[in-house]
C-alpha cells in the first residue's frame, strides 16, 4: 500500500509532510492536490520533509501526499536521442505540443513514446541462459545510433523462454519472456533505473584513449581521456558556455549529453536552437541524431537543478553499457552546488563555507565517480565510457570558493579560463601556467602511434617556451624587453606566435573551428622548428633583427585560417620554407654577410 500523509509546512521548494510512517529515502511522492513530483530527502519519524521539482504556489497544510514505493527514476529506451528533457527527463517538446509554450503545474507526459513501432532485431533465442546487462537486441534509433536493447543489470540469472521474431514493435510490447528461479518474467524494450544510483558494470578499464575535441589548447597541452574527468571554471564573459558547446560539436564521442544545470534561459536557447542546426562532423548527418540535452533554465524551480545533474549522468552510463564512448558536459555545477545550498538552508541544516552544506563534496565526489571507461555487464563483450566536464561560476572568478576547490579535489584535467585573456579577446581563454591535466602520460602512446611519433617532444618543447616566457614577463615589465639577451627575446616572439597562431582558436571560423590531431601536430612542428632553428641561428651569430625579418616568420600565425583539413599538404610546404630561410642565412654568416 502507498503511504499517504498531509502537508503540515511549506517553505519555498521544501514541504515537511506528517502520517508518513513507512516511506523511504529518495522515495518519489505525489504532492498536493496537483500531484507535484517530490522526492523525500530527510526523514524524522513519521515526518517527511520532500523537495518539490515544480513551483509550490498555492499548496497550503492539509493537502495529501502519496508515496510512489519508488526512488525518482527514468525510463530507458529506444527514442532518447535527440530529445530535449527537462531535469525530470520530461520531453519539453512534446510537453510544449500538447499544452503550449509553458510548462503547467503537474503536468506528467512520459519520457518516451510508447505508441512509437521500432525496428527489433533479437540477439538471444530460446533456451539461452541470460542475466542482467545482456544484448537482448538491437533497434535503429537514428542513423547515428545503434541502440541496444539492454536486460535491466538487477536482472538475476534466467533461461529465455521465447522471444519475439524480427518486426515492429512499440515499447510496450513484450519483446523476451524468461524465467528466473523465482518467476517468469516479460522483458520490454525499456526498463527504469534510479538516478541517484550508479549503473553496474563488471571492470573499470583505465583511461588511456584521448578524447579529441579539435581544440588545440585542450588536445595538445591539456588533454583529455575517455572515461576521465575535467573542470573548465571561470569567471563572467571567460567564454565557459561556448567552450563547452565546442566539445560538445567537435569531441570524437558517439553520444554527447549535454545539461543546462541553472544557466540564463538565453544561454540555454542558443544550444537548443544552435545544435538541431548543426552537422555531425564525422558523418554529415544532423547534431540531434546522437545528442541528448537536459534543460534546466535558472529561472525552473531550483529542486529540479539539483536533479538535472543525476539524470544527465544516468542517460550517460545507460549508452555507456551499450558499449559507446559518452561525454556530458554540465554546465554549470555551480548552479547545481547553490540549489543544494538553498535546499539546505530549508532544511534549516547547520551551513559550512560560505553557506554551502557540510556534504557537498561528498556529492561532488558521487557525481564526478560516475565517469570512467568500463566493460559492461553481459555479452557479447561491449567497453564504453562516460567523460564528465564541468563548468565550474565562481563568484568574481576566486577560485578559492568551495565548489571550485572540492571539484579540483575529484578531477584530473584543469582548464583554467582566465579574465584578463577574455578582456584581450584571446579565446579559448585557457590560462596555459594554471591549468594542468594528469592524463599526459596515459595518452601520450595514441598520440606517438595513430598521429606522430614525437607528438610529446614537440608538446614539451613548446610549452617550456611558453614557460620561459611567463617567467621572463616580471623583467619585461621594469626593465623593458630591450635588456634581454637574443635568445631571451626570441622566447618572447615565438611564445606570442604560438599565442596567436595555436593557442588562440576562432570557434566562428569555419577554418579554424575545428582541429584535427594531425593538423595540430603539423601546425605546432612549424613553430618548434622555427624556434630551434632560430636559436641555431643566433649561436652561429645570426642578429636577432634579421631572424625576425625572415619572410616565414609573418605566415606562421595565419596558417591556421589558411590551410583546411583537406589541403594540410601545404604546411609541409611551408615547413620546407622554414628550412631554406635559415640555411641562406647561415650560408650568410658563413659567407660573412650577415
Amino acid at each position: 500500500m502507498p503511504v499517504k500523509g498531509k502537508i503540515v509546512w511549506v517553505s519555498g521548494p521544501t514541504v515537511r509532510a506528517d502520517d508518513m510512517t513507512g516511506a523511504r529515502m529518495y522515495e518519489m511522492v505525489r504532492v498536493g492536490e496537483d500531484r507535484l513530483v517530490g522526492e523525500i530527502i530527510k526523514l524524522e519519524g513519521d515526518i517527511a520533509f520532500i523537495q518539490v521539482y515544480e513551483s509550490t504556489s498555492g499548496l497550503k497544510p492539509g493537502e495529501p501526499v502519496e508515496g510512489t514505493g519508488q526512488p525518482l527514476s527514468v525510463a530507458l529506451g529506444p527514442g532518447i536521442i535527440g530529445k530535449i528533457y527537462d531535469g525530470l527527463q520530461r520531453p519539453l517538446t512534446d510537453i510544449a505540443s500538447r499544452v503550449g509554450p509553458f510548462v503547467h503545474r503537474g503536468i506528467y507526459v512520459f519520457s518516451l513514446s510508447l505508441d512509437k513501432p521500432w525496428r527489433f532485431t533479437p540477439l538471444v533465442k530460446g533456451g539461452d541462459e541470460i542475466e542482467g546487462g545482456w544484448v537482448l537486441g538491437t533497434v535503429p534509433e537514428t542513423p547515428l545510433i545503434e541502440h541496444k536493447i539492454l536486460a535491466p543489470p538487477t536482472l538475476p540469472k534466467a533461461k529465455v523462454i521465447s522471444v519475439e521474431p524480427e518486426g515492429e514493435y512499440d515499447l510496450e510490447h513484450p519483446i523476451v519472456t524468461v524465467e528466473t528461479k523465482q518467476s517468469r518474467r516479460e522483458l520490454k524494450m525499456y526498463h527504469y533505473w534510479p538516478v541517484r544510483r550508479k549503473r553496474p558494470y563488471r571492470r573499470k578499464i583505465p583511461a588511456q584513449v584521448p578524447l579529441i575535441t579539435g581544440q588545440r589548447v585542450l588536445d595538445t597541452f591539456f588533454p583529455l581521456a575517455k572515461g576521465g574527468t575535467a573542470a573548465i571554471p571561470g569567471g563572467f564573459g571567460t567564454g565557459k558556455t561556448v567552450a563547452l558547446h565546442q566539445i560538445s560539436s567537435w569531441a570524437d564521442a558517439k553520444v554527447v549529453v549535454h545539461v543546462g544545470c541553472g544557466e540564463r534561459g538565453n544561454e540555454m536557447t542558443e544550444v537548443l536552437v544552435k545544435f538541431p542546426e548543426l552537422k555531425d562532423p564525422y558523418s554529415g548527418r544532423p547534431l540531434m541524431e546522437r545528442t541528448i540535452l537536459i534543460a534546466n533554465t535558472s529561472n525552473m524551480p531550483v529542486a529540479a537543478r539539483e536533479a538535472s545533474i543525476y539524470t544527465g549522468a544516468t542517460l550517460a552510463e545507460y549508452y555507456r553499457d551499450m558499449g559507446y564512448d559518452v561525454v556530458m558536459v554540465a554546465d554549470s555545477t555551480s548552479r547545481w552546488a547553490e540549489a543544494l545550498r538553498e535546499i539546505s538552508g530549508r532544511l534549516e541544516e547547520m551551513p559550512a563555507e560560505e553557506g554551502f552544506p557540510s556534504y557537498l563534496a561528498s556529492r561532488l565526489a558521487e557525481f564526478y565517480e560516475r565517469a570512467g571507461r568500463v566493460e559492461a555487464l553481459g555479452e557479447p563483450n561491449r567497453i564504453g565510457s562516460v567523460t564528465l566536464i564541468g563548468a565550474v561560476s565562481p563568484p568574481g572568478a576566486d577560485f578559492t570558493e568551495p565548489v571550485t576547490m572540492h571539484t579540483l579535489r575529484f578531477v584530473r584535467t584543469f582548464w583554467s579560463l582566465d579574465t584578463r585573456l577574455a578582456y584581450s579577446r584571446h579565446y579559448p581563454a585557457v590560462n596555459w601556467m594554471l591549468s594542468y591535466s594528469m592524463y599526459l602520460d596515459a595518452i601520450q602512446e595514441v598520440w606517438e602511434r595513430e598521429v606522430d611519433k614525437d607528438w610529446r617532444y614537440l608538446r614539451d618543447r613548446a610549452y617550456e617556451v611558453l614557460q620561459r616566457e611567463d617567467a621572463l614577463k616580471e623583467i619585461v615589465r621594469l626593465l623593458g624587453p630591450e635588456v634581454l639577451p637574443d635568445e631571451e627575446k626570441l622566447v618572447l616572439d615565438v611564445a606570442r606566435m604560438l599565442k596567436i597562431g595555436f593557442l588562440q582558436q576562432n570557434a566562428y571560423d569555419p577554418v579554424d573551428t575545428y582541429s584535427s590531431p594531425r593538423k595540430q601536430v603539423m601546425l605546432l612542428r612549424l613553430f618548434v622548428e622555427f624556434y630551434n632553428r632560430a636559436l641555431d641561428a643566433l649561436e652561429k651569430g645570426v642578429r636577432i633583427d634579421d631572424v625576425r625579418a625572415v619572410k616565414v616568420a609573418a605566415k606562421l600565425p595565419r596558417v591556421k585560417f589558411e590551410v583546411p583539413e583537406d589541403r594540410l599538404e601545404e604546411i609541409e610546404g611551408i615547413r620546407r620554407e622554414i628550412h631554406e630561410e635559415f640555411d641562406e642565412l647561415s650560408a650568410e654568416v658563413v659567407r660573412g654577410i650577415v
